[in-house]
């Protein structure tokens, strides 16, 4: 179990972690989301001793990091997938970690095995790919077979293969029984295989709550309509607040009513509904929802970057 109480991180004026509370538990699949710049990684780095906070404090099984008895038989890390000598093999980087920790050398090839390394072995780090230096580094974080695991966008640099082997890892490992702590960006890859969410924005905590129960406190809720009539249930739905917008022939999407609302502004209008049921809204959608006060970098629309037409051709 990992549990942060009022952690804050200052770098002069600017506080890259303020006043986070929460608690990772074991046997689920903990996501770490915000967008860039919102304190992941100076958090994660907080709960591995990495940094120091400037005021609060996180336990791991109730110690702090620094204090635990064999840190790598209790927490496994993947942090920077390119923090490897690059003059070793894959083999000798896990043979140096494991006799510094007192692990045997049968668990460095089971490890090796385990992500897919066990061919490639004998090569020098320097060499591999991203995808490679991710399964090094998370065969380093499996090592010592800790507990608690934590990783810092994990599937970057993996092919699709790649990123469902992981996913499959790290829901196997929570099924175990396990602590698993993740952070990445890849939203919709995160939405299959997180069970709970903690989501930061400028170093604030903003959700801490189950996956279903976060998706479903989004505000954004589509209702979709299938009618006969689209046109005329959506100036009667307009005309009650709506916002609407069509898809599919038939298929009217509803925005600021619910379900009930609307199925009573067909039946007053005299229009006759097929079907009608509540879209499904994706964590992208909430999240992008919850964060969009805490995100410092917009980029422009294509259609805001198009030259203003003035009527005339070149």
């Amino acid at each position: 179990m990992i549990e942060a109480r009022g952690l804050t991180k200052r770098y002069g004026a600017t506080a890259a972690v303020d006043d986070l509370s929460f608690t990772i538990r074991p046997g689920m699949v903990t996501g770490f989301l915000g967008p860039n710049g919102a304190g992941k990684t100076t958090t994660m780095r907080m709960i591995l001793g990495l940094d120091y906070p400037t005021a609060g404090m996180v336990t791991v099984n109730g110690k702090p990091y620094a204090k635990l008895a064999s840190p790598m038989r209790e927490v496994g890390a993947l942090l920077d997938a390119r923090a490897v000598h690059g003059g070793r093999s894959a083999r000798n980087h896990l043979l140096c970690l494991a006799r510094t920790n007192h692990i045997s050398r049968r668990r460095v090839d089971a490890v090796l095995d385990l992500v897919g390394l066990a061919n490639v072995a004998g090569k020098r780090s320097r060499g591999f790919s991203l995808g490679m230096s991710q399964r090094l580094g998370i065969a380093a974080a499996l090592l010592g077979d800790p507990e608690i695991l934590i990783f810092d966008e994990p599937v970057n640099g993996l092919d699709p293969e790649g990123i469902v082997w992981i996913r499959t890892l790290m829901r196997s490992l929570a099924a175990e029984g396990r602590t698993v702590f993740v952070s990445s960006h890849l939203i919709s890859e995160m939405e299959n295989t997180a069970d709970h969410l903690i989501v930061v924005g400028r170093g604030r905590l903003l959700a801490d709550s189950g996956m279903a129960e976060f998706i479903a406190g989004s505000s954004g809720q589509v209702v979709l309509a299938r009618t006969p009539q689209p046109d005329a249930l959506g100036r009667a739905l307009n005309a009650a607040g709506a916002t609407t917008s069509t898809g599919e022939p038939g298929i009217v999407q509803v925005r600021g009513l619910t379900e009930d609302v609307v199925a009573d502004i067909a039946f007053a209008n005299g229009i006759r509904l097929n079907h009608l049921a509540p879209a499904r809204v994706s964590l992208e959608q909430a999240f992008m929802e919850l964060t969009a006060d805490s995100v410092d970098y917009h980029g422009q629309s294509p259609v805001d970057t198009q030259p203003a037409h003035n009527g005339s051709e070149a």
